[in-house]
């Protein structure tokens, strides 16, 4: 497999591409889901709700926090998770800007 260059891009494809590749698995559309439905919860909150392992949950929530879609705040012993509400809106932005192209660009 072929070596990504990503420096052949911008930054704000780099970002997005990040952004997306982070929501790319079915795992983590639902626990962002929960997420979102709940507001903010704990790993346990999320093995309890999903068909998931809680090493596996673990795994998922450190890839999404990576990405920045998620922000982690310690409580006690435990990491609570929400929503990064600005990653969510750029990727909202994002899909206007395509969406508003495809009304422009009617094709077939």
């Amino acid at each position: 497999m072929g070596v990504s260059k990503t420096e052949n891009f911008t930054d704000k494809h780099n970002e997005m591409a990040i952004l997306l590749k982070a929501i790319a698995h079915p795992a983590r559309v639902a626990i962002l889901e929960h997420i979102l439905k709940v507001n903010a919860c704990i790993c346990n909150d999320i093995v309890n709700e999903l068909p998931l392992a809680q090493p596996t949950i673990s795994q998922h929530l450190k890839e999404l926090k990576s990405a920045g879609i998620i922000k982690g705040s310690v409580e006690g012993s435990s990491i609570c998770y929400c929503v990064n509400e600005k990653a969510i809106h750029k990727l909202l932005k994002l899909f206007e800007k395509y969406s508003g192209k495809l009304e422009k660009n009617k094709c077939c």
